[in-house]
């Protein structure tokens, strides 16, 4: 222990050696040098601290090596006492008759007994000394080893408390070095996406030319350049014209060789007397050279800009006025079309437009700051850059930040956000503010915003808590039961060996009122009343009776239960704003949990909705069958594409042994077989080569993307198997 208690601290001072000589090469970054220093120089503190520990833990192997001595003097008086036995015996077997033999044996026997006496008196000491140390050294040495650890620890807290501020400060810092990261990373992609769209065939990204360039470089590219001397050799170099010159590089940091000094002097002309294509010369009046471009298009465009460069160089001379005119006129010779707006525009600017349009969402939920461009997935909220700081020091349980410009959003995630909004949250979490008298923080306010925060979603101090919804209006209650005839007369059709499939999609989902409405996003409109087992079970076990009772006498959990199925968002989020468990399990209803009730409501988005709230897409019923197995049954491709991308284990088994795959396979519903093998298949090649915790081949990946795509945008391609099986 001491060893590795020496090879830790070596350890720790390499790294912190490391993090010094990263500070200094980080010299002219300020912030990161700054930050380096202060936090090796509390490592160093660290370090020493630790040393006390290391010194006490000598100590408390100092009884130890005490026992070492005593194992030594005992071997010594064991070898002592058996010559004592050999000089006994041998004293015994001298003859009478031999003198000389009988006083040679008497004086070993007398020296061997003085030697015996002596050791046999510093053992029984070393015993006695032992005995009497071993309780007292042994508590004490680890007394004051446990003392060393408390000074360590409250050391390190004393240090780390100093520190707290700092660290702080400097997370603030990072969120705004993370959007300006972002957003140069951003601006380069768009460069990049620009690029691609571009005839590379032709080398079309070299054709631009522009004569009022800030940095004079009218335009410039690599040509080859026919050498003078009797080879008559062609050499590729990178030309450019600036300063009415024509100049040209070698490598990118020699010094540029002029090939036209005054552009006025000299013409351009087409050669097409000689074996190579798109040749072009350059005539002044010392010197001709011969340069040849990779295409006819770039022929076309240097020859170009190399006519507008002297004629602008003649008015450069003659009239600055006309000068002026040209910089106001377009000076770009690019061959590319000028109607690129739609295809710049990024995921992440679509997705702020479209989730802006939600009522509240145009300012911060918090503070009420104009253009919000970050947003918590799990709340369905937009917020300002300092509040999405605040959230995400609360911890992911309680807020995902992710930024509304500079993140990639998937479908389901992003139809998640325009359902929700700003206004449905705070009519749950700011229920209680205005009887309490408390005012929201402004813009600006940092630590009145973190206090708020955190007693609004943390605490929920101004939620509500005997204000939940109440129960649905008759006409729904007539909706609903008579669907819930229609489901109970469908299932009994069904055979006892036919799988059960959800029905076709319905026409109709909840809007706020309660009322069902037609939908777009492939949710199906089952009737709120059917359990998460009543697909499964005879009609006589069902029981309804208790469907319509007052949700007022309902647990939050029960209150999130049914609300998943009925597909009814901002009851789920009061529900969890009241504590509900997300992974709450219904034992009046073979344990099944509120994501499974939103896999049999059809929604994927409500599934999401959980999903992002913590629960376990692995949490299985009485059955043994989780949400992933219901998706299969219902025929619910969307639901299996997002459960798959999720982590669902597609290996488990119900209590008939059936996966879900083998239950996709007698269904004989190609969309989740596809789905259900292609993960296994990915799986299995990231265990062989090793690749735990990557997403996988990029093929992969492509087609979930376009399930998911078609699961919230086209949901009625997704259908066809359901559509099929009716035809039958």
């Amino acid at each position: 222990m001491i060893d590795t208690g020496k090879a830790f601290c070596v350890a720790n001072k390499q790294f912190m050696n490391g993090i010094r000589d990263l500070a200094q090469y980080s010299s002219n970054d300020a912030v990161v040098e700054t930050s380096l220093t202060k936090f090796s120089d509390s490592l160093q503190e660290m370090i020493n601290f630790h040393t006390v520990i290391r010194f006490m833990e000598v100590l408390l192997f100092s009884f130890f090596r005490d026992l070492r001595k005593f194992k030594d003097a005992k071997k010594q008086f064991e070898k002592v006492s058996e010559e004592k036995e050999n000089a006994l015996v041998k004293n015994a077997q001298v003859q009478r008759n031999k003198q000389h033999e009988v006083e040679e044996a008497t004086n070993i026997l007398t020296a061997t007994r003085k030697c015996f006496r002596h050791i046999a008196l510093d053992y029984v000491l070393q015993i006695n000394v032992l005995q009497s140390k071993r309780r007292s050294e042994i508590l004490k040495s680890m007394l004051s080893f446990m003392y060393a650890h408390l000074a360590f620890f409250h050391q390190g807290y004393d240090l780390f408390s100093e520190l707290g501020p700092y660290m702080k400060d400097l997370g603030a810092q990072l969120d705004r070095l993370v959007v300006d990261a972002a957003k140069e990373k951003r601006e380069m992609e768009q460069k990049h996406s620009t690029i691609q769209q571009k005839d590379f065939s032709s080398d079309d990204s070299k054709l631009e030319y522009n004569v009022d360039a800030a940095n004079g470089i009218v335009m410039e590219g690599y040509l080859f350049k026919r050498a003078s001397n009797a080879f008559k050799t062609w050499n590729r170099r990178w030309f450019s014209i600036q300063n009415n010159q024509l100049v040209y590089q070698k490598k990118f940091k020699d010094n540029p060789t002029v090939v036209v000094e005054d552009l006025r002097l000299c013409t351009v002309k087409h050669c097409e007397d000689i074996e190579r294509r798109f040749c072009f010369e350059v005539v002044s009046p010392t010197k001709s050279c011969m340069l040849q471009a990779d295409s006819e298009k770039l022929r076309q465009a240097w020859i170009k800009a190399v006519q507008t460069s002297i004629a602008t160089a003649y008015r450069e001379k003659g009239d600055e006025s006309e000068k002026l005119d040209k910089k106001s006129s377009p000076s770009t010779g690019s061959l590319d079309s000028g109607n690129e707006s739609k295809d710049k525009l990024l995921k992440g600017e679509s997705a702020l437009q479209r989730v802006q349009c939600i009522p509240g969402n145009a300012s911060c939920c918090d503070c009420g700051l104009a253009d919000p461009r970050w947003a918590s997935i799990n709340l369905g909220i937009t917020l300002c850059i300092e509040c999405s700081g605040i959230h995400r020091s609360l911890g992911v349980h309680f807020s995902k930040v992710r930024s509304l410009t500079l993140d990639t959003w998937e479908p389901e995630l992003l139809k998640l956000m325009c359902e929700l909004g700003n206004d449905v949250i705070n009519r749950v979490y700011e229920a209680k503010v205005e009887k309490m008298g408390v005012k929201k923080p402004q813009p600006g306010q940092r630590q009145e915003k973190e206090a708020y925060i955190k007693a609004k979603y943390v605490e929920r101090k101004f939620v509500d808590k005997y204000a939940i919804s109440s129960s649905p209006p008759e006409q729904e209650k007539r909706m609903v039961s008579k669907s819930c005839e229609e489901k109970r007369l469908s299932i009994s059709k069904l055979g006892p060996g036919d799988p059960v499939r959800a029905p076709p999609q319905s026409s109709v989902k909840s809007n706020d009122s309660g009322i069902q409405q037609s939908s777009d996003d492939g949710r199906e409109s089952l009737p709120s009343t059917v359990s998460a087992n009543s697909l499964y079970e005879p009609e006589a076990e069902r029981q309804d009776s208790s469907v319509f009772l007052d949700s007022k006498h309902l647990n939050p959990g029960l209150q999130l239960y049914r609300a998943s199925y009925e597909k009814n968002l901002p009851k789920m989020a009061e529900a969890l704003a009241h504590g509900a468990d997300v992974n709450w399990a219904n034992s009046e209803e073979n344990k099944a949990t509120p994501l499974i009730q939103a896999v049999l409501g059809g929604s994927l988005v409500t599934c999401e909705f959980l999903l992002q709230n913590g629960a376990n897409v692995n949490q299985r019923d009485v059955q043994g069958r989780g949400p992933l197995h219901h998706a299969t049954v219902l025929g619910h491709t969307g639901q299996v594409c997002l459960f798959l991308k999720r982590g669902a284990n597609q290996h488990a088994t119900d209590e008939e042994g059936k996966d879900p795959l083998t239950i996709a396979v007698e269904a004989a519903n190609a969309d989740i077989v596809t789905l259900l093998r292609l993960a296994r298949m990915n799986e299995e090649m990231r265990e062989s080569e090793g690749l735990y915790g990557q997403p996988g081949d990029e093929t992969y990946q492509d087609i979930f993307r376009d399930f998911s795509q078609m699961a919230s945008n086209n949901p009625e391609k997704l259908n066809r198997f359901q559509q099929d099986s009716q035809k039958f």
